[in-house]
């Protein structure tokens, strides 16, 4: 019996352009979840830190370089003259802090990549979360063991009004903690 060109593609070029559509959509998924919830991502940044060393083995406090969450909205990115407060003196051989001194003496900013963003729509005030004693891992994971800094937790509308609607669930180290706001003019404004 001959085989027609019909055999051939239905044997061999059927399953290679279904295994084709197949990864695509995978790959196309898997890139999607990344961008809507930002889990993994992990940017190389312009001076490699290691907050395991800094904030975990040092016990240097997140907000001695992150100033500003007890007052504002924001946990700055620390400018290059907190590095330095210490980088004066501590280290000054090291390759990487002899990139930093070189951001310092030229009064250039270094320029971090952010890696937690909650989404330009909806409002989150760093303060009221601090001043209510949640402390930073419940959000950002546990920095503290990362060599480098990766988003572990979700920053979508989901994932706050999980903690909002059961914070004795997720906030598990507070003796006493308030249920959260959940109207929409709290974080949509």
């Amino acid at each position: 019996m001959k085989k027609t060109a019909l055999d051939y593609t239905l044997k061999i070029r059927l399953p290679l352009i279904l295994f084709i559509i197949l990864s695509t959509y995978l790959i196309t998924f898997y890139l999607s979840r990344a961008e809507r919830d930002g889990v993994g991502y992990t940017p190389q940044q312009p001076i490699k830190y290691s907050h395991k060393l800094h904030a975990g083995d040092m016990g240097i406090d997140c907000q001695y370089c992150h100033t500003g969450v007890t007052k504002g909205r924001h946990a700055l990115v620390p400018s290059v003259n907190i590095c330095m407060n210490c980088h004066n003196v501590a280290r000054k051989d090291r390759p990487e802090i002899i990139k930093l001194t070189e951001y310092y003496e030229e009064n250039k900013p270094l320029p971090w990549k952010r890696i937690h963003k909650v989404p330009e729509y909806a409002y989150f005030d760093h303060s009221v979360h601090v001043n209510k004693g949640i402390d930073c891992e419940s959000c950002h994971g546990n920095v503290r063991e990362m060599e480098e800094v990766s988003q572990m937790k979700s920053f979508t509308m989901t994932a706050c009004l999980d903690c909002h609607r059961n914070p004795h669930e997720q906030l598990q180290y507070l003796e006493q903690v308030n249920i959260g706001p959940e109207n929409c003019a709290a974080c949509h404004r």
